[in-house]
Protein backbone atom coordinates (compact mmCIF):
# COMPACT_ATOMS: atom_id res chain seq x y z
CA UNK A 1 0.00 0.00 0.00
CA UNK A 2 1.09 3.62 -0.37
CA UNK A 3 2.34 4.13 3.02
CA UNK A 4 5.28 6.60 1.72
CA UNK A 5 4.03 9.68 3.37
CA UNK A 6 3.67 11.45 6.71
CA UNK A 7 0.64 13.87 5.93
CA UNK A 8 -2.83 11.90 5.86
CA UNK A 9 -3.70 8.58 3.84
CA UNK A 10 -1.76 7.86 0.52
CA UNK A 11 -4.41 5.38 -0.56
CA UNK A 12 -8.30 5.39 0.71
CA UNK A 13 -8.13 1.95 0.93
CA UNK A 14 -6.56 2.24 4.40
CA UNK A 15 -9.59 4.67 5.79
CA UNK A 16 -10.96 2.81 9.28
CA UNK A 17 -13.83 4.82 8.40
CA UNK A 18 -15.43 5.54 4.86
CA UNK A 19 -17.71 8.75 5.09
CA UNK A 20 -17.75 11.56 2.26
CA UNK A 21 -16.51 13.69 5.41
CA UNK A 22 -13.66 11.89 6.19
CA UNK A 23 -12.59 11.44 2.25
CA UNK A 24 -12.73 15.08 1.56
CA UNK A 25 -10.95 15.78 5.08
CA UNK A 26 -8.16 13.05 3.90
CA UNK A 27 -7.39 15.32 0.58
CA UNK A 28 -8.17 18.59 1.82
CA UNK A 29 -4.92 17.47 4.93
CA UNK A 30 -3.09 16.27 1.73
CA UNK A 31 -3.86 19.37 -0.73
CA UNK A 32 -2.36 21.47 2.15
CA UNK A 33 0.49 19.97 2.45
CA UNK A 34 1.44 19.74 -1.48
CA UNK A 35 0.47 16.20 -2.01
CA UNK A 36 -1.80 16.36 -4.69
CA UNK A 37 -2.28 12.59 -5.33
CA UNK A 38 -3.82 10.06 -3.30
CA UNK A 39 -4.90 6.55 -4.49
CA UNK A 40 -7.98 4.55 -3.87
CA UNK A 41 -6.27 1.17 -4.98
CA UNK A 42 -5.01 1.68 -8.26
CA UNK A 43 -7.07 4.39 -8.93
CA UNK A 44 -5.56 7.31 -8.80
CA UNK A 45 -7.00 10.92 -7.42
CA UNK A 46 -5.48 14.25 -8.39
CA UNK A 47 -6.49 17.63 -6.65
CA UNK A 48 -5.52 20.37 -8.92
CA UNK A 49 -3.32 23.25 -7.03
CA UNK A 50 -3.89 26.03 -9.06
CA UNK A 51 0.36 26.64 -8.88
CA UNK A 52 3.28 25.37 -10.03
CA UNK A 53 5.03 22.36 -8.13
CA UNK A 54 7.69 20.93 -8.81
CA UNK A 55 6.88 17.35 -8.77
CA UNK A 56 8.09 16.76 -12.19
CA UNK A 57 11.32 17.25 -13.14
CA UNK A 58 13.56 14.29 -14.43
CA UNK A 59 14.82 13.79 -10.78
CA UNK A 60 10.87 12.37 -10.23
CA UNK A 61 10.89 10.26 -13.11
CA UNK A 62 13.96 8.29 -11.54
CA UNK A 63 12.24 7.71 -8.65
CA UNK A 64 8.97 6.02 -10.84
CA UNK A 65 10.66 4.59 -13.87
CA UNK A 66 10.47 0.47 -13.39
CA UNK A 67 8.94 0.85 -9.94
CA UNK A 68 5.66 -1.02 -8.90
CA UNK A 69 3.15 1.17 -8.16
CA UNK A 70 2.78 1.38 -4.89
CA UNK A 71 6.72 1.36 -3.93
CA UNK A 72 7.02 5.58 -4.00
CA UNK A 73 4.22 8.14 -2.69
CA UNK A 74 1.28 8.35 -4.99
CA UNK A 75 1.84 10.30 -8.18
CA UNK A 76 0.68 10.07 -11.77
CA UNK A 77 4.31 8.44 -12.87
CA UNK A 78 3.13 5.43 -10.91
CA UNK A 79 -0.13 5.42 -13.04
CA UNK A 80 1.65 6.13 -16.62
CA UNK A 81 4.55 3.69 -15.44
CA UNK A 82 2.42 1.02 -14.58
CA UNK A 83 0.65 1.35 -17.82
CA UNK A 84 3.41 1.37 -20.03
CA UNK A 85 4.98 -1.52 -18.26
CA UNK A 86 1.88 -3.97 -18.34
CA UNK A 87 1.68 -3.18 -22.08
CA UNK A 88 5.07 -4.31 -22.35
CA UNK A 89 4.83 -7.34 -20.09
CA UNK A 90 1.63 -8.81 -21.58
CA UNK A 91 1.85 -7.56 -25.06
CA UNK A 92 -1.74 -5.98 -25.26
CA UNK A 93 -2.92 -2.64 -25.87
CA UNK A 94 -3.70 -0.70 -22.28
CA UNK A 95 -5.72 2.31 -21.13
CA UNK A 96 -5.38 5.05 -19.03
CA UNK A 97 -9.11 7.13 -18.44
CA UNK A 98 -8.49 10.72 -17.26
CA UNK A 99 -11.71 12.14 -15.83
CA UNK A 100 -13.35 15.35 -13.56
CA UNK A 101 -14.77 18.26 -13.83
CA UNK A 102 -13.94 21.47 -15.55
CA UNK A 103 -10.40 22.94 -13.99
CA UNK A 104 -9.98 19.61 -12.27
CA UNK A 105 -7.10 19.31 -14.31
CA UNK A 106 -7.55 16.67 -16.97
CA UNK A 107 -5.59 18.15 -19.72
CA UNK A 108 -2.65 19.26 -18.03
CA UNK A 109 -2.74 15.24 -16.45
CA UNK A 110 -2.70 13.88 -20.11
CA UNK A 111 0.31 15.98 -20.92
CA UNK A 112 2.21 14.91 -18.24
CA UNK A 113 1.47 11.44 -18.45
CA UNK A 114 2.86 12.33 -22.27
CA UNK A 115 5.98 13.80 -20.96
CA UNK A 116 6.76 10.92 -18.76
CA UNK A 117 6.48 7.98 -21.68
CA UNK A 118 8.79 10.77 -23.87
CA UNK A 119 11.16 10.48 -20.80
CA UNK A 120 11.28 6.96 -20.17
CA UNK A 121 11.66 5.40 -23.71
CA UNK A 122 14.15 6.18 -26.59
CA UNK A 123 17.11 5.10 -24.38
CA UNK A 124 19.03 4.41 -27.59
CA UNK A 125 18.66 8.08 -28.94
CA UNK A 126 17.21 7.10 -32.08
CA UNK A 127 16.81 10.48 -33.98
CA UNK A 128 13.33 9.07 -36.19
CA UNK A 129 12.12 8.10 -32.24
CA UNK A 130 12.77 11.44 -30.70
CA UNK A 131 11.41 13.05 -34.00
CA UNK A 132 7.80 11.24 -33.11
CA UNK A 133 8.27 12.05 -29.28
CA UNK A 134 8.58 15.35 -30.37
CA UNK A 135 5.56 15.56 -32.43
CA UNK A 136 3.06 14.31 -30.03
CA UNK A 137 4.47 16.68 -27.58
CA UNK A 138 4.09 19.40 -29.91
CA UNK A 139 0.69 18.58 -31.03
CA UNK A 140 -0.51 19.65 -27.92
CA UNK A 141 0.22 23.11 -28.22
CA UNK A 142 -2.06 23.29 -32.22
CA UNK A 143 -4.60 21.24 -30.63
CA UNK A 144 -5.41 23.78 -27.28
CA UNK A 145 -4.86 26.61 -29.18
CA UNK A 146 -8.04 25.66 -31.50
CA UNK A 147 -9.45 23.40 -29.06
CA UNK A 148 -9.44 24.98 -25.75
CA UNK A 149 -10.78 28.36 -24.36
CA UNK A 150 -10.65 30.69 -21.11
CA UNK A 151 -14.39 29.70 -18.77
CA UNK A 152 -15.27 30.94 -15.54
CA UNK A 153 -13.70 27.83 -13.81
CA UNK A 154 -10.37 27.24 -16.26
CA UNK A 155 -8.36 29.43 -17.91
CA UNK A 156 -7.34 26.51 -20.12
CA UNK A 157 -10.43 24.58 -20.71
CA UNK A 158 -10.52 22.02 -23.45
CA UNK A 159 -14.32 22.49 -25.25
CA UNK A 160 -13.93 19.24 -26.89
CA UNK A 161 -13.76 15.66 -26.44
CA UNK A 162 -10.31 13.55 -27.39
CA UNK A 163 -9.22 9.98 -27.25
CA UNK A 164 -5.79 9.98 -28.04
CA UNK A 165 -3.98 6.30 -29.54
CA UNK A 166 0.36 6.06 -28.39
CA UNK A 167 1.67 3.70 -30.87
CA UNK A 168 4.86 1.89 -30.07
CA UNK A 169 7.16 -0.86 -31.34
CA UNK A 170 8.50 -4.39 -29.72
CA UNK A 171 11.01 -2.80 -27.76
CA UNK A 172 8.57 0.06 -26.12
CA UNK A 173 9.68 2.68 -28.52
CA UNK A 174 6.58 5.36 -29.63
CA UNK A 175 6.62 5.45 -33.18
CA UNK A 176 3.14 7.50 -33.69
CA UNK A 177 0.03 8.03 -32.96
CA UNK A 178 -4.01 8.46 -33.49
CA UNK A 179 -6.84 11.66 -32.60
CA UNK A 180 -9.87 11.16 -32.50
CA UNK A 181 -11.39 14.32 -31.47
CA UNK A 182 -15.23 14.89 -30.64
CA UNK A 183 -18.19 17.37 -29.67
CA UNK A 184 -15.98 20.81 -30.30
CA UNK A 185 -17.99 23.59 -28.94
CA UNK A 186 -19.42 24.98 -32.13
CA UNK A 187 -21.31 27.75 -30.42
CA UNK A 188 -18.39 29.55 -28.33
CA UNK A 189 -17.26 30.54 -31.58
CA UNK A 190 -20.58 32.91 -31.87
CA UNK A 191 -21.38 33.61 -28.24
CA UNK A 192 -19.74 33.29 -24.96
CA UNK A 193 -21.35 33.16 -21.45
CA UNK A 194 -20.52 36.25 -19.15
CA UNK A 195 -16.92 36.25 -17.91
CA UNK A 196 -15.92 33.45 -20.69
CA UNK A 197 -13.98 34.09 -23.88
CA UNK A 198 -13.93 32.57 -27.64
CA UNK A 199 -11.15 29.58 -28.52
CA UNK A 200 -7.55 30.47 -27.44
CA UNK A 201 -6.77 30.78 -31.23
CA UNK A 202 -8.78 33.85 -31.97
CA UNK A 203 -6.50 36.18 -29.39
CA UNK A 204 -3.70 34.60 -30.21
CA UNK A 205 -3.92 35.90 -33.58
CA UNK A 206 -5.47 38.95 -32.92
CA UNK A 207 -2.66 39.96 -30.17
CA UNK A 208 0.25 38.08 -30.99
CA UNK A 209 0.56 37.98 -34.80
CA UNK A 210 3.12 40.50 -36.70
CA UNK A 211 1.29 43.58 -37.62
CA UNK A 212 2.22 42.81 -41.28
CA UNK A 213 0.32 39.35 -40.91
CA UNK A 214 -2.85 41.52 -39.64
CA UNK A 215 -2.65 43.97 -42.15
CA UNK A 216 -2.74 40.98 -44.95
CA UNK A 217 -5.96 39.69 -42.59
CA UNK A 218 -7.25 43.23 -42.43
CA UNK A 219 -7.50 42.85 -38.71
CA UNK A 220 -6.37 45.17 -35.89
CA UNK A 221 -5.05 44.28 -32.62
CA UNK A 222 -8.49 45.94 -30.96
CA UNK A 223 -10.30 43.43 -29.47
CA UNK A 224 -13.31 45.54 -29.04
CA UNK A 225 -13.49 45.87 -33.19
CA UNK A 226 -14.69 42.51 -33.16
CA UNK A 227 -18.28 41.03 -32.05
CA UNK A 228 -16.97 37.00 -31.75
CA UNK A 229 -14.47 38.62 -29.15
CA UNK A 230 -15.38 41.61 -27.58
CA UNK A 231 -18.72 39.79 -25.69
CA UNK A 232 -16.77 39.72 -22.50
CA UNK A 233 -14.83 42.48 -20.66
CA UNK A 234 -13.37 40.28 -17.93
CA UNK A 235 -10.53 37.10 -18.59
CA UNK A 236 -6.64 37.42 -19.16
CA UNK A 237 -5.37 39.52 -21.64
CA UNK A 238 -1.82 39.35 -21.52
CA UNK A 239 -0.54 40.64 -25.23
CA UNK A 240 3.39 39.72 -24.37
CA UNK A 241 1.54 36.19 -23.60
CA UNK A 242 -0.28 36.26 -26.64
CA UNK A 243 2.50 36.56 -28.68
CA UNK A 244 4.55 33.69 -27.15
CA UNK A 245 1.68 31.29 -27.94
CA UNK A 246 1.44 32.31 -31.33
CA UNK A 247 4.64 31.75 -31.77
CA UNK A 248 4.78 28.76 -30.04
CA UNK A 249 1.58 27.05 -32.08
CA UNK A 250 3.64 28.56 -35.46
CA UNK A 251 6.45 26.50 -34.92
CA UNK A 252 4.45 23.65 -33.73
CA UNK A 253 2.89 23.99 -37.45
CA UNK A 254 6.22 23.77 -38.68
CA UNK A 255 7.81 21.08 -37.16
CA UNK A 256 4.33 19.09 -37.56
CA UNK A 257 4.84 19.86 -41.11
CA UNK A 258 2.42 22.19 -41.97
CA UNK A 259 3.36 23.89 -45.30
CA UNK A 260 3.28 27.48 -45.29
CA UNK A 261 0.60 27.80 -47.47
CA UNK A 262 -1.33 25.51 -45.38
CA UNK A 263 -0.40 27.98 -42.33
CA UNK A 264 -1.75 31.27 -43.93
CA UNK A 265 -4.67 29.36 -44.71
CA UNK A 266 -5.52 28.59 -41.31
CA UNK A 267 -5.40 32.37 -40.19
CA UNK A 268 -7.31 33.40 -43.45
CA UNK A 269 -10.18 31.14 -41.99
CA UNK A 270 -9.83 32.28 -38.69
CA UNK A 271 -9.54 36.16 -39.75
CA UNK A 272 -12.80 35.14 -42.17
CA UNK A 273 -14.84 34.15 -39.02
CA UNK A 274 -14.26 37.13 -37.26
CA UNK A 275 -15.01 39.11 -40.25
CA UNK A 276 -18.25 37.13 -40.67
CA UNK A 277 -19.35 38.44 -37.10
CA UNK A 278 -19.20 41.80 -38.13
CA UNK A 279 -21.59 41.79 -40.86
CA UNK A 280 -24.61 43.64 -40.11
CA UNK A 281 -27.59 43.41 -41.94
CA UNK A 282 -30.65 45.56 -42.87
CA UNK A 283 -34.12 45.27 -44.55
CA UNK A 284 -34.68 46.23 -48.02
CA UNK A 285 -37.90 48.31 -48.95
CA UNK A 286 -39.70 45.26 -50.70
CA UNK A 287 -38.76 42.30 -49.30
CA UNK A 288 -34.97 40.23 -48.25
CA UNK A 289 -32.38 41.82 -46.67
CA UNK A 290 -29.03 43.15 -47.29
CA UNK A 291 -25.31 44.01 -45.94
CA UNK A 292 -24.89 47.27 -44.65
CA UNK A 293 -20.86 47.16 -44.65
CA UNK A 294 -19.95 46.42 -47.80
CA UNK A 295 -15.94 47.16 -47.00
CA UNK A 296 -16.73 44.24 -44.73
CA UNK A 297 -18.10 41.61 -47.11
CA UNK A 298 -14.89 42.91 -49.40
CA UNK A 299 -12.84 41.56 -46.66
CA UNK A 300 -14.85 38.65 -46.09
CA UNK A 301 -14.30 37.37 -49.64
CA UNK A 302 -11.01 38.39 -50.50
CA UNK A 303 -10.22 36.19 -47.48
CA UNK A 304 -11.76 32.86 -48.77
CA UNK A 305 -10.91 33.55 -52.05
CA UNK A 306 -14.72 34.32 -53.65
CA UNK A 307 -14.19 36.30 -56.80
CA UNK A 308 -17.94 37.44 -56.93
CA UNK A 309 -19.10 39.94 -53.95
CA UNK A 310 -22.53 39.50 -54.87
CA UNK A 311 -22.65 36.23 -54.84
CA UNK A 312 -21.18 35.79 -51.34
CA UNK A 313 -24.36 38.21 -50.65
CA UNK A 314 -26.68 36.40 -52.22
CA UNK A 315 -25.70 33.28 -50.21
CA UNK A 316 -25.68 35.09 -46.67
CA UNK A 317 -28.95 36.73 -47.41
CA UNK A 318 -31.17 33.64 -48.71
CA UNK A 319 -31.33 30.02 -49.22
CA UNK A 320 -32.02 27.38 -51.50
CA UNK A 321 -34.56 25.16 -51.26
CA UNK A 322 -35.18 21.90 -53.55
CA UNK A 323 -38.21 19.88 -53.73
CA UNK A 324 -40.25 17.96 -56.55
CA UNK A 325 -37.34 18.43 -59.10
CA UNK A 326 -37.44 22.42 -58.27
CA UNK A 327 -35.43 24.99 -57.20
CA UNK A 328 -36.69 28.04 -55.16
CA UNK A 329 -34.40 30.79 -53.73
CA UNK A 330 -36.27 31.83 -50.56
CA UNK A 331 -34.93 35.33 -48.84
CA UNK A 332 -33.98 35.42 -45.27
CA UNK A 333 -35.81 38.39 -43.14
CA UNK A 334 -32.65 40.24 -40.75
CA UNK A 335 -33.28 37.12 -38.06
CA UNK A 336 -32.89 34.56 -40.14
CA UNK A 337 -29.77 35.92 -41.79
CA UNK A 338 -28.00 36.69 -38.70
CA UNK A 339 -28.88 33.02 -37.85
CA UNK A 340 -27.23 31.76 -41.12
CA UNK A 341 -24.60 34.12 -40.65
CA UNK A 342 -23.52 32.43 -37.09
CA UNK A 343 -24.14 28.98 -38.87
CA UNK A 344 -21.47 29.39 -41.15
CA UNK A 345 -18.66 30.64 -39.04
CA UNK A 346 -19.57 27.70 -36.61
CA UNK A 347 -19.58 25.40 -39.35
CA UNK A 348 -16.27 27.00 -40.77
CA UNK A 349 -14.46 27.04 -37.47
CA UNK A 350 -15.57 22.98 -37.06
CA UNK A 351 -14.45 22.01 -40.50
CA UNK A 352 -11.11 24.12 -40.03
CA UNK A 353 -10.41 22.33 -36.28
CA UNK A 354 -11.61 19.11 -37.87
CA UNK A 355 -8.89 19.38 -41.00
CA UNK A 356 -5.85 20.55 -38.32
CA UNK A 357 -6.46 17.16 -36.67
CA UNK A 358 -6.34 15.48 -39.55
CA UNK A 359 -3.22 17.08 -40.77
CA UNK A 360 -1.65 16.36 -36.79
CA UNK A 361 -2.76 12.96 -37.68
CA UNK A 362 -1.37 12.45 -41.20
CA UNK A 363 1.95 13.86 -38.78
CA UNK A 364 1.54 11.24 -36.13
CA UNK A 365 0.26 8.30 -37.80
CA UNK A 366 3.33 5.33 -37.53
CA UNK A 367 2.11 4.22 -41.41
CA UNK A 368 3.21 7.43 -42.82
Amino acid sequence: MALHTNVGLGDFILMEKITMEEFVKNLKLRHEARQIYTYIGDVCVSVNPYTTLDIYGMDMVNQYKGREIFERPPHIFAIADAAYKSMRRNGKDTCIVISGESGSGKTEASKVIMRYIAKVTNVAQQDDIERVKDVLLQSNDILEAFGNAQTNRNDNSSRFGKYMDINFDFKGDPIGGHINNYLLEKSRVVQQQDGERNFHAFYQLLQGAPEAELKKLHLSRNLSEFNYVNQTTKGKSDPSSRRQDYTRVVAALKRLGFPQEATDSVWKVLASVLHLGNLQFEAKENEGTEIVDKKALSKLGSLLEVPSLQDLEESLTSRVIAAHGDVVRKLHNVDDARRARDAFAKALYDRLFTWIVAQVNSAIDPST
